[in-house]
């Protein structure tokens, strides 16, 4: 706990270093680009035509009851956010060893900016997805937003602590482990299939699902889905399961990191 509290702390006292980072990404990834944040928009929509496509049209995969397209792009939304903040964070650290060596930083000021940077992102994603859930659907398919909407903030939230503390613990690995940058994209790879974002758990063999379900990924999304889908909460173990993941995960990655981070230095 101090060691979050001591985190949050220096968070608050970087706080200005912190928005120079995150408006330097936002820089470097829209330079020289026409649509500029445009594509923030257009990617994840573009990536769920084509999957929707190839999946109900070419496969004739269904879901009976279910609006495909919102279930097809929330689960996209959220895995890419994970995916790439991720993948961001685990370098960020390496990258920035020349600015680490020349002046004091706290270092997990970058692994935390890039999971807010593509957090920034993600916002701007929820937009296409609502547009999708107001104007998809008919009948029993159609989507109703309601007042659980409420809940789905927070299970961003734990979403992002899982996301910011497996970061913290991927840049402290791959300072000692260069490898890491490839093999977490073989990880990534297998992560993506293993989790249900374009086809629905039933259809694992009922003796594997309870393994399917132990993916972390798998509770935000399913949770996110019962709101957006089916107009129902998650109910309060869910919710309390969400959190200790989450929370879990970025207290771990916290002490590791910490651990480890006076070590930099001698691998830059």
């Amino acid at each position: 706990m101090k060691t979050l509290k001591g985190t949050f702390a220096n968070m608050k006292r970087y706080s200005f270093l912190m928005k120079q980072l995150i408006l330097r990404d936002f820089k470097v990834k829209y330079k020289r680009s026409v649509l500029g944040v445009v594509w923030s928009l257009l990617y994840p929509v573009l990536m769920m035509a084509v999957m929707y496509m190839v999946f109900s049209q070419m496969f004739k995969f269904r879901l009976e009851g279910v609006n495909y397209p919102v279930y097809l792009m929330t689960g996209l939304v959220m895995f890419n956010y994970f995916s790439e903040a991720s993948n961001l964070a685990m370098t960020s650290v390496v990258n920035n060893f020349a600015l680490i060596n020349k002046v004091y930083i706290p270092k997990y000021i970058f692994p935390i900016s890039k999971v807010l940077f593509v957090g920034i992102n993600f916002l701007l994603t929820l937009i296409p997805l609502l547009v999708i859930i107001v104007f998809t659907g008919s009948g029993e398919t159609r989507c109703i937003i309601n007042i659980w909407y409420l809940v789905l903030p927070y299970i961003f939230l734990c979403m992002l602590m899982f996301t910011a503390g497996l970061g913290l613990l991927l840049s402290t690995i791959s300072v000692f482990l260069r490898d890491m940058f490839y093999i977490y994209g073989i990880i990534l790879t297998i992560w993506n299939y293993v989790t249900p974002v374009f086809y629905d758990i039933s259809i694992i063999p009922s003796n594997l699902q309870p393994l399917f379900k132990l993916n972390p990924l798998y509770i935000f999304i399913n949770s996110a889905r019962k709101i957006i889908l089916f107009q129902t909460c998650p109910n309060g173990m869910e919710l309390l399961v969400m959190f200790l993941i989450g929370f879990g995960t970025l207290l771990i990655g916290s002490i590791i990191f910490k651990k480890n981070q006076d070590k930099f230095i001698y691998y830059a």
